[in-house]
Parts: C-alpha cells; sequence; structure tokens
C-alpha cells in the first residue's frame, strides 16, 4: 500500500512535469528588432562644422551638435542645437546669424530648412526675427517662411505670417502684418 501511495504521487508528478513542459512554453519568443538600412542615416557626425562656398567666397559657416547624413534622401539632418554665421558676398563681413533646434539641408541645392526655436540676428541693422520654421536659399541668399515670425529692431517689432528677406534683414516683407511701434 505504501509503495502504490509513492508510486501515485511519482506518476502525477512526472505527469506534472511533462505536460508543464509544452514546446510553445520551453522557446523563448524572439524579439529581433529588424533594422531596416534604407532609413538609417550613412554618417553620424558630432560637432560638426559644414563651411559654405562659391567661388572662394564663403557664403556661411554651420555648426551643430549632431549631423546625420542620407545619401540615398540626399539630405542632412542636424540637431542638437545648430548655428549659422552668414557673409557678405566677396567680402570677411559677417552679416547675421541664426540659431536653431534643427535644420534640414538639401545636399542637391544646399537650401537649408531650421526648425523648431529659430533666431536670426543682424550684426549690422541689430533687427532680430523670430520663428519657428525658416528656409534658406543658397542660390539667392535670401530667408523665408510661411510662419508666424516676430521681427524686432530698434525702433519697431511688427510680427504677422509669412516672411521674406535678405540675410541681413535689412529688406523684409512680412506677410499678413501686425505690429507696434515704440515711442521716441
Amino acid at each position: 500500500m505504501k509503495y502504490k501511495n509513492i508510486l501515485y504521487i511519482f506518476i502525477i508528478v512526472a505527469m506534472v512535469v511533462f505536460l508543464g513542459c509544452d514546446e510553445d512554453k520551453v522557446i523563448p519568443k524572439k524579439n529581433i528588432d529588424i533594422i531596416n538600412l534604407e532609413t538609417q542615416p550613412d554618417q553620424i557626425s558630432y560637432k560638426t562644422e559644414v563651411t559654405f562656398v562659391d567661388s572662394n567666397f564663403t557664403k556661411a559657416i554651420l555648426k551643430a551638435e549632431r549631423a546625420r547624413v542620407y545619401q540615398s534622401r540626399m539630405e542632412t539632418l542636424l540637431d542638437g542645437g545648430v548655428y549659422v554665421q552668414f557673409f557678405k558676398r566677396y567680402s570677411t563681413g559677417k552679416v547675421s546669424y541664426l540659431t536653431s533646434d534643427s535644420a534640414r539641408i538639401d545636399d542637391r541645392t544646399k537650401n537649408m530648412m531650421a526648425g523648431g526655436h529659430v533666431v536670426v540676428i543682424s550684426d549690422s541693422t541689430n533687427t532680430k526675427l523670430e520663428t519657428s520654421l525658416l528656409e534658406w536659399d543658397n542660390i539667392t541668399q535670401k530667408l523665408y517662411s510661411t510662419e508666424f515670425v516676430r521681427v524686432t529692431s530698434p525702433s519697431e517689432t511688427i510680427q504677422g505670417y509669412g516672411f521674406e528677406s535678405d540675410q541681413s534683414l535689412s529688406n523684409y516683407k512680412i506677410f499678413r502684418v501686425s505690429g507696434q511701434q515704440k515711442g521716441k
């Protein structure tokens, strides 16, 4: 009798062990992240500096914390803080500088689109532009935006939607404008 009870207990334990070892439960699920190489950058660099040059004329010097180059998309993404210094044509004088949270450069045209908190300050006119999105055309060397902009000069503050200007912020247009003139 004693052996029968031990045999029953042994059979029950053996059944629990064997039935509990199902093949689906033993093999862990594979959690493999598939890396899509088309969405990965071809190059990543940190503390990057890029110079935009045209026939010995330095148009701009760009600095960024991180740059990611996508050769198949022909674009470079910049983030971690972007700083661009614009220069006068055929001279070494600075015109203005731009800071932004991030930027995208079209590697075909070298046009740049800055985003986030974008600020441009003119060295010559002491004018400040603030917006959330700003484009720089490499050929015309003009600044454009379709977003809300605020331009502050020593004599006035103008704001509106849509913007076009030269790099020095001396000849600018604001579309759908509103503003305040400062008292003298």
